[in-house]
């Protein structure tokens, strides 16, 4: 819903809120060889390069109404991509009842906004566990914005533009505006979690943590697939392709990964209840 100019909150000049949204996502694969992993390593550098990612950084900055003012990309030897984009103010896309539009994508109406000292970052880390086995892909982006306009409406966007087995998003508003008669202002919209610019689907999907500190700004959400099927963590062939005791022992391997990823520190094996439909 947009607000009336009666309605919205009559500032001192121009809105120094600093708010930055920092979106890291994590793709997982088994890597049995030496060829599997340097094929997997190779399908992430061309489908995530600095091009790629460029796109999808100016679809953010669509979104969020920022003029892109430069843009810094560099694909890496032996792998991985970083793009970094200057914006400033541009025409600012309002959300439908300030949360998350349904259909990844720029949204339709639009309304002007002042928009300064602002970026938009991506970087990207093929990884490997050197004892063979594991792969994993890492992304993390940072759109910060100073204005009214906040970066978490380019969240639903983030989440369909890459594959993500688990995602760490960071949100907070930094510094202070005043209104007119003086009063600082240290935040201009009301925000419980962020999963409240997550779609009910995507949350369906995922098995979700909060830790927020509401006095000091600070959102914090971790999300891992609720659901796992090997065959979506196996490159270039089947389960079918496996016995069972490959199966077993490959599937626990995996779970275990994503499980050290998603609480941030290593596991014993069999020591968690993963919580997987398998």
């Amino acid at each position: 819903m947009k607000l009336t100019p009666e309605q919205r909150v009559q500032l001192h000049e121009f809105n120094n809120l600093t708010k930055t949204l920092s979106f890291n996502m994590y793709d997982i694969c088994y890597t049995r060889t030496k060829e599997e992993r340097e094929a997997y390593i190779t399908y992430i550098d061309e489908e995530y390069n600095s091009t790629r990612l460029t796109s999808i950084l100016r679809t953010v900055a669509d979104i969020i109404g920022a003029h892109v003012l430069n843009i810094a990309n560099q694909d890496y030897v032996p792998q991985g991509a970083s793009v970094t984009m200057l914006v400033s103010e541009g025409p600012v896309v309002e959300v439908p009842n300030e949360s998350f539009d349904e259909s990844p994508g720029p949204l339709p109406d639009s309304v002007v906004m002042q928009l300064d000292k602002s970026h938009i970052t991506v970087h990207t880390y093929p990884e490997y566990d050197p004892n063979e086995g594991i792969s994993t892909f890492r992304a993390d982006i940072d759109v910060s914005t100073c204005g009214e306009i906040s970066p978490l409406k380019a969240l639903n966007y983030l989440i369909h533009s890459f594959n993500a087995d688990i995602m760490t998003i960071d949100y907070r508003v930094r510094g202070f505006t005043r209104d007119i008669n003086g009063q600082k202002l240290f935040i201009d919209h009301d925000i419980s979690s962020i999963q409240n610019y997550i779609p009910d689907e995507v949350i369906e999907l995922y098995q979700m943590i909060d830790v927020n500190v509401y006095q000091e700004h600070i959102f914090h959400t971790k999300c891992k697939l609720k659901q796992f099927d090997l065959n979506n963590y196996l490159f270039g062939y089947t389960k079918d392709a496996l016995d069972p005791e490959e199966i077993k022992d490959i599937t626990a391997r995996l779970i275990t990964e994503m499980d050290e990823i998603f609480y941030g520190k290593n596991i014993l094996s069999g020591s968690l209840d993963f919580g997987f439909g398998l």
